[in-house]
């Protein structure tokens, strides 16, 4: 299986981003990116991850650190959420 890629230099242009906000994402660990002859792409498997990243940078002018922190938060939520679920799924046993 071979995964589609977009240059990064594309995206930015596209969304009318710096492209040192991409790579900051990528230093921060929240994408990866894919040198290839030299220039770097992102697969498009992250597109839907980044177009929120960009939107929080560029609409809220959050930060990396700061959009590091919110996504960390949203998976600790979703995680609870499903716990709590599950607690759910348990006590009808009992009603």
């Amino acid at each position: 299986m071979q995964t589609e890629l977009i240059a990064i230099s594309q995206y930015c242009t596209i969304h009318e981003i710096d492209v040192s906000f991409v790579h900051s994402l990528a230093d921060e660990g929240l994408i990866e990116v894919t040198v290839v002859e030299g220039a770097p792409f992102i697969s498009t498997a992250q597109l839907q991850e980044l177009e929120i990243y960009t939107r929080w940078h560029h609409d809220m002018g959050i930060n990396t650190e700061g959009i590091d922190v919110i996504r960390q938060l949203l998976d600790k939520v979703k995680r609870m959420q499903a716990e709590i679920d599950i607690l759910r799924n348990r006590l009808r046993i009992y009603e």
